[in-house]
């Protein structure tokens, strides 16, 4: 009697959530936050409204779409189904991954990488594409990739957009261990070349591997990278702080990692700001525990938090997620 109720309480454990979550409540989100594998979370508030976009994560020639989801209190999310899909992208084929949104005027910009092209002899990087409406439908902004070679060594993926506090907005990007950043020109069909003529400028800090993401606070900027292998439990990430958006960029810590009692391959991540309080959350993806297969990633977030000095204090990664804090 004993075995069988064992077997029962480790099936309902898998089919709940992927064998480690924790259901919504009206106290906490839980994570993850929605059910399906997925990965490379970004996070964004448009309109009182919290977002995710997240990478479907599954083998390369089924990520042929993107879907996001929305929500008013981080509690509950809706999902918003293909907002993206390569049907509309004749040179996108598979691996679409990691999207990056921002809004500029009146329209929504959504930089995606496609194809995880291994040279510069293949079709495919860093793709762009514009709807009116933040759940999309987005369409092919250029007809053609933005970035479709590999510059400094940075394989054309991994993307995140950076709007300075000049109004000048940046592409940050790369795997491979590169990562380059570029100024981006007034309707993101191209770059604007540097002082001294360069387009693409390296900035690659100590451990760097991919997923660059970066924010502003108390007039620093903040740059945060993933470490370690996707597929492995040690994926990781670490930030640095410079007064440039250019760095240098000096590593200080890691500050997201695995919990050997809670998920492993904890990475790629994002961060919000809720835009009426002081309160910052980490989104990122992880491995539930028991799970091999490199792509079983699920979507997870997390409390963010300072010292009195503005070091990042090590995210705990949880089952409960965190508590409700809707936009008034």
């Amino acid at each position: 009697m004993k075995r069988i109720l064992t077997v029962t309480l480790l099936c309902f454990s898998a089919i709940s959530g992927y064998g480690q979550s924790t259901a919504p409540s009206a106290k906490s989100s839980g994570n993850p936050v929605f059910p399906g594998w997925y990965a490379d979370p970004e996070g964004a508030v448009f309109e009182n409204t919290f977002w995710i976009y997240p990478t479907f994560s599954d083998k390369y020639e089924k990520q042929v779409f993107m879907d996001a989801f929305s929500s008013k209190d981080l509690l509950t999310w809706k999902k918003h189904p293909s907002i993206l899909d390569t049907a509309g992208f004749k040179w996108a084929k598979k691996a679409v991954w990691a999207p990056s949104i921002i809004k500029k005027e009146k329209k929504y910009y959504l930089l995606f990488g496609a194809n995880d092209i291994q040279s510069d002899q293949e079709t495919g990087g860093i793709g762009v594409g514009v709807a009116d409406r933040p759940e999309g439908p987005f369409k092919d902004h250029l007809g053609k990739p933005l970035v479709d070679k590999f510059h400094n060594g940075a394989q054309p993926i991994d993307q995140f957009v950076f709007k300075d506090k000049d109004g000048q907005y940046y592409l940050i990007y790369g795997g491979w261990k590169h990562c380059n950043i570029a100024k981006l020109n007034a309707d993101f069909s191209g770059f604007v070349p540097f002082p001294d003529g360069q387009v693409f400028r390296e900035i690659t800090p100590e451990n760097y591997v991919e997923g660059p993401y970066m924010f502003m606070r108390n007039g620093k900027y903040y740059f945060m990278w993933s470490e370690g292998g996707w597929t492995g439990p040690d994926y990781s990430v670490a930030y640095a702080i410079a007064d440039s958006p250019l760095g240098p960029f000096k590593r200080i810590a890691k500050v997201l990692q695995q919990d050997p009692e809670v998920a492993t391959g904890a990475g790629h991540h994002s961060v919000i700001k809720h835009p009426q309080r002081n309160d910052y959350y980490m989104v990122y993806h992880r491995r539930p525990l028991g799970e091999k297969d490199g792509n079983h990633r699920v979507t997870c977030i997390d409390r963010m938090e300072f010292d009195e000095n503005g070091y990042i204090k090590p995210v705990k990664i949880t089952f409960e997620g965190v508590k409700g804090n809707p936009i008034k």
